[in-house]
């Protein structure tokens, strides 16, 4: 099970391991779900979903100084 870090604040309604429902960040569903909720995409908003992911990842490397190498 992944951590929720509620990082890109892109939420969706999804449902936990005990049943209950909640608001969870596209980057903390599992992959499933994630599959399920960009199938029903169209390219514009694949487009947008990819771009705020982006500007997080960026946002986190200049908060904490990082970058690959």
């Amino acid at each position: 099970m992944k951590t929720k870090r509620n990082l890109s604040g892109i939420y969706f309604r999804s449902q936990d391991e005990t049943g209950r429902w909640g608001n969870t960040c596209f980057e903390d569903l599992d992959e499933a779900r994630q599959d399920e909720i960009m199938n029903g995409y169209d390219k514009e908003a694949l487009m947008r979903l990819a771009k705020k992911l982006a500007d997080t990842l960026n946002t986190i490397g200049e908060q904490f100084d990082i970058a690959a190498e």
